[in-house]
């Protein structure tokens, strides 16, 4: 890992959260991300399944947790199951760790071998009366692959079919959306890594860059601090490209004039950040530029002002349609014969505005959490209104992470440039 070590007690905090929900003389089996093949003997870079990583930190594969608070043996109530060290595969693929290593990180003192697990786990199993296996559950999920997740419940189910079986996600799913301080203060490390990037990026942009010249700068930036790289594909999307929400080809000249939509953030400590900014190109907006991103921003601020506990994500995306509906009259988006005559099911605003406002953040981008239960303390949102105008070949976004508190919200975010003059008067420093 590139990232300086995390304080243990993240994990430590986070298995205790998990366990307080079992049920009675229950035992949660967690297993890690498969490694996927590229082409012929090639593998794509390792993602831990983040349900595993939030209960103990490690990013190795083929790891297990095993959580059994009531095993009769104490030192088996927690379990960290881990690759065995090989000295020959090491010399090929890089070392593995050690026990002690993996008891700093994760804070389990008891670490079981893979190739010696299996004895083990079939008399823990015989002990229970519940088993909790975990599963992908997130709202987004689009892929159909059987992932290692899956395969490990069909063959737990085969093997032990008088078992009661439950489902950890549905626990994990309302303990991840809530974030504690501690996890708050890696997504913060994240945040100011993409601010330092972001200044970076301010000062590198000119008529006749490259988008893709943008994502390496980002690329150099992100690395060159420690963090494991971008969260996500960063979207680099100069003039009409930007209308494209994810935009992935970055491989257009940004040209004088001409708006730069940039949508990237830092991965640091398995945490994510995502940041939306809009800059111009040549380092002044236009007068119709400047317009229309006032009146973003303007989006961006009033829903700062409502994303409050107790309201949900469903309801604060139609207030905030409500006031995206005043500002499209007033910059000569729409007309008020528009909204009298739209269509209730597919708003006249939505022709501009064609995405929802925000979104859970956390270890993944999309991060766990409910979109129609009301928003609580800890929870860590987007907040990324957007104005996307095809004829005038222009789309604006503006994005900064939240993370709500008891009567409100903090702008994680709030140190970073955002407002016309902030972005016109930093690039004219170049």
């Amino acid at each position: 890992m590139k990232y300086l070590p995390l304080d243990s007690n993240i994990f430590i905090n986070n298995r205790k959260r998990f366990v307080r929900q079992m049920t009675a003389n229950s035992i949660a089996v967690f297993v890690s991300n498969d490694e996927w093949p590229g082409n012929g003997d090639a593998l794509h870079p390792f993602k831990q399944n983040s349900d595993l990583f939030w209960l103990s930190g490690i990013v190795q594969e083929d790891s297990m947790v095993i959580l059994f608070p009531d095993n009769p043996d104490p030192k088996f109530r927690e379990v960290l199951v881990l690759v065995r060290p090989n000295e020959l595969k090491e010399k090929w693929d890089g070392k593995r760790l050690r026990a002690e290593e993996a008891r700093k990180i994760s804070g389990i003192q008891t670490i079981v071998w893979l190739d010696s697990l299996d004895a083990l786990l079939q008399g823990w199993i015989h002990l229970a009366d519940t088993i909790y296996l975990d599963s992908n559950e997130n709202d987004r999920k689009a892929s159909n692959i059987q992932t290692r997740e899956y395969r490990f419940i069909a063959e737990m189910k085969a093997r032990y079919p008088l078992h009661q079986f439950m489902r950890a996600a549905k626990i994990m799913k309302a303990l991840r959306a809530i974030k504690t301080k501690e996890e708050i203060e890696v997504v913060q490390k994240a945040i100011d890594i993409t601010d330092l990037t972001f200044r970076r990026i301010m000062k590198f942009v000119k008529p006749g860059v490259h988008e893709y010249e943008v994502e390496a700068e980002i690329w150099h930036s992100f690395l060159s601090n420690r963090a494991t790289g971008p969260a996500y594909g960063s979207i680099i999307a100069s003039g009409d490209n930007a209308r494209t929400l994810h935009y992935v080809s970055n491989n257009a000249v940004c040209k004088d004039g001409d708006l730069l939509l940039m949508d990237f953030g830092a991965e640091y400590g398995g945490y994510c950040a995502d940041l939306t900014r809009t800059i111009p190109v040549n380092g002044k907006f236009t007068k119709r530029q400047k317009e229309v991103y006032n009146a973003c921003l303007h989006l961006h601020n009033y829903a700062k002002s409502i994303l409050k506990p107790g309201i949900n994500i469903l309801n604060y995306t139609d207030k905030v349609g409500d006031e995206a509906t005043k500002q499209f009259i007033k910059i000569g988006l729409i007309t008020k014969a528009d909204v009298k005559n739209e269509d209730k099911e597919n708003r006249a605003y939505r022709k501009y505005l064609y995405h929802g406002i925000s979104h859970h953040l956390g270890i993944d981008v999309h991060d766990l959490g409910t979109r129609t239960a009301p928003i609580q303390a800890g929870m860590l949102f987007t907040i990324e209104p957007g104005i996307y105008i095809e004829e005038e070949k222009m789309g604006i976004r503006i994005e900064n992470n939240f993370w709500i508190t008891k009567n409100g919200n903090n702008d994680l975010m709030k140190n970073i440039p955002i407002t016309a003059e902030e972005i016109e008067s930093f690039m004219k420093r170049k």
